[in-house]
Formats: structure tokens, sequence, C-alpha cells
């Protein structure tokens, strides 16, 4: 039984946007803040092999496998949003100045899956405190959200400039950003759980009853991809930073936040684009320029070749948001009215969980494989790894070209009525 809102909460006054977008802003900044430079940090200052890197990276994956337990069995049910969020993110400061103290695998492994846990349950806690406040999410939840990539630029920038990407520093910096963000939650509109009292099964949480979906072969199709494509997506995240700063490109964490900007410049024109064009057209786009920015990643160097670095990294709107942003709207359009937040949460759970977890897996064990040493010198064979995100990136396009069968479109008047 759907259960409504408290009628004070129908209609937000102006201070109560300006809070929920700072909230916003913080939330990602603080995500932006050690994500980008983890990698740099965990290999060129801890000297962890890619594998040992890429299994601390795969922290994340766990932790967002794991959030939807939290979010659906706690934070709905039992504490006001708010509450919920200062006390995630005071943990999460303790545990990121933890980290700036601790050296070994184990030990690094360990704070991170604890801190992952408690991190990124407030994706989805931000989220949903933001929609209980919106009189016509369709219209304001983007301009809100928008602030989140704000900050997640604001952040790279500043480390860029700050030069402390492949040091504790970083996390410190983060640290304190998570304890602003804990003091900050107390003032956020008072937001009580939404499904206080009502009933739930872990087949619900993980959105199993979205499972039917997958008898339609392109629906089939499209959710193997979609977990595939997480793959070539993690390579990017876990050692471009690392790749750039071992070849002390300057700035490099301020560079990579023009991929943010970029994503922010295609969505304003995902509209047009769905309008025009169908989802498989779009899907192979994505993909088509995954391949091409691991090339351009590949070929690239500091001196004649530092166009191909930026033109990689602005290709990021054009590969997030066509693959990724138009899977959640296709799979949205193709759900049942009653499936649609399962169906939601399953691809959620398959992609930034699942197939971020096995891209974590083979990038370390990418990484290492390129990796010769002689004597005292450790050299990459960084043009060789970047060709295996490359070929994965077009296998899955092969894969949508000849079993993808669908000619749908996404219709923008349903997508917008429906986002809520």
């Amino acid at each position: 039984m759907a259960i409504e809102p408290p009628s004070s909460i129908i209609s937000m006054p102006f201070k109560d946007r300006i809070r929920l977008s700072l909230m916003m802003f913080l939330n990602y900044a603080i995500w932006g803040c050690w994500y980008v430079t983890l990698g740099a940090y965990l290999t060129l200052h801890l000297k962890f092999s890619g594998i040992q890197a890429g299994m601390v990276f795969g922290t994340t994956a766990v932790a967002c496998m794991t959030s939807p337990f939290f979010v659906g069995l706690v934070a709905d049910r039992f504490f006001a949003s708010e509450y919920v969020l200062a006390v995630l993110h005071l943990l999460g400061a303790i545990l990121l100045f933890i980290l700036t103290k601790v050296t070994g695998f184990g030990a690094v492994y360990g704070v991170m899956l604890a801190y992952g846990l408690c991190y990124f349950p407030t994706i989805a806690v931000t989220n949903s405190l933001t929609l209980q406040h919106l009189k016509n999410p369709a219209r304001d939840f983007p301009l809100i959200r928008v602030f989140g990539t704000l900050g997640w630029i604001a952040i790279g920038v500043t480390l860029g400039r700050l030069g402390i990407e492949t040091s504790p520093s970083s996390f410190l910096l983060a640290a304190a950003a998570s304890l602003t963000m804990a003091v900050f939650s107390l003032t956020l509109p008072h937001t009580p759980p939404p499904s206080k009292g009502a009933s739930i099964s872990v087949r619900q949480i993980l959105g199993l009853d979205a499972l039917v979906m997958f008898k339609r072969r392109s629906f089939a199709v499209f959710g193997l991809a979609s977990v595939l494509a997480c793959i070539p997506l993690t390579f990017y995240f876990s050692f471009t930073n690392a790749y750039l700063n071992g070849l002390h490109v300057p700035n490099a964490a301020g560079k990579m936040a023009l991929g943010q900007a970029s994503e922010v410049g295609m969505m304003l024109l995902m509209t047009f684009i769905l309008g025009r064009l169908g989802v498989k057209s779009i899907l192979m786009m994505g993909l088509a320029a995954w391949s091409v920015r691991y090339l351009l990643l590949g070929y690239g160097d500091p001196q004649g070749g530092l166009w191909m670095f930026y033109l990689a990294i602005l290709l990021h709107g054009v590969c997030y948001d066509f693959f990724f942003v138009t899977g959640q709207l296709y799979t949205d359009q193709e759900a049942p009215a009653h499936l649609r937040s399962a169906a939601q949460g399953l691809i959620t759970f398959l992609t930034y969980g699942l197939g971020m977890l096995i891209g974590s897996f083979l990038a370390g064990r990418a990484v290492d494989y390129y990796t010769h040493t002689t004597g005292d010198t450790t050299n990459v064979n960084w043009q060789a790894f970047w060709y295996v995100p490359a070929f994965i990136a077009f296998f899955i396009l092969l894969l949508i070209v000849a079993f993808f069968r669908s000619g749908v479109k996404i219709s923008t008047a349903q997508s917008a009525a429906d986002a809520r």
C-alpha cells in the first residue's frame, strides 16, 4: 500500500531547494575526492600490485551490492533520512581518517570495505530524501541532482590544483568533507522513513521480481551487455588517474573532471537525441565511443599527443549517457508499471554490483599482466592495457548489433512522466 507523504512536505520552500542542492554537491564531492584518485594512491604511493589495487577498488562494487539491503531494511523503515545521512557520514569521516594511517593490503581492504558500506547507501538516501520533497520530481529533480556532478567536478579540479592526487591528503580532504556533510545533514528538511511499518522481502529489495523481463530476448541481451559494459568502465575509473600521473600529466584529476562536465552537456542533449534515434542506435554509438576513448588513451602522450587524453576524457559524456542513462530509461519504459522500481534495482545490482566487481578484478589482473620488471625498473605496457577494454567494448557493440532486435525508441513524454 502506498504511503502518502505528510502534507507539510508536498510543496518545498526555496531555502529547502538550496539545502538539497548543497546536499547533492557535498555528497558527490566526497565520492569524487577519493574515487578517481584511489587507483593512483594504491599503486603509486602504497606500491600495491594491480590485483591488490583491483581488489580494493572492488570493495565499492561489494558495497553497491549490499547497500539495497541497508536502504530497504533500515533507511526506508526505521529512521528519518537526515539522521541516517548524518550517522553514515560521521562513520565515513572516521574511516577515511583511519585509511590514511594504514598501509598493509589487508588493513586497507578492510577499511575501504567498511567505508563503502557507509558511503554508498547515501546515494539512494539522498535521492529518496530529495524526491519526497519535490512537488514535480520530473521537472525539479535533475536541476537539484546536477549539483552532485558539479561537486564531483569541483573536487577534481581542487585535487589537481593542490597536487595531492597520490597522497593520503586526498583522503583527509574527503574526511573533512564527510564530517561537514554529517553536520550539515542535521539541517536538512525533516524526512520521516517513507515505508515505516510496511512489509518487504529480500526478493523485493533485490528487484528479483523483475527477472521475468529477461524472458524477452532483447532485454536479456541488454542486461548481459550492461554487466559487460561495466568492465571497461572500471578500467577507466580504476587506473586512468594512475596512468596519467605516471606519465607526469599535470593536474590529472582536474583534467579528468572534464569528463563529468561533458556528462552534464550530453544530459542536456539527451531529450533531443532520444526523440530522433532508437535505443539500439544510441547504445551502439555509446559503445563505439568506449572503444575510441581507450585507443586514444593508449596512443596519447604528454607531449605531442596530449589532445588525445583530452578527447578521451571528453568522450565520457557520450560513453556514459548514451549507454547507461539510455539503458536506465529503456529499462523503465520496458518494465510493467508495478515492476519499474524492481527493474531499476535489479539493473543497478547487476551493473554497479556484479559488473563492477568483475571489472575491478580483470582490470587489476590486466595491469599486472602488462607490468614488467627489469632490475629495479618497473614498466607497464599501458598501450596494450588499454587495448583490453577497447576490445571488450567492441565485443559488446557486436553483441548489440547481432542480437538486440528491438527497434523501440524512448518516449520522452513517458520518461518525464514516469521519472517520478
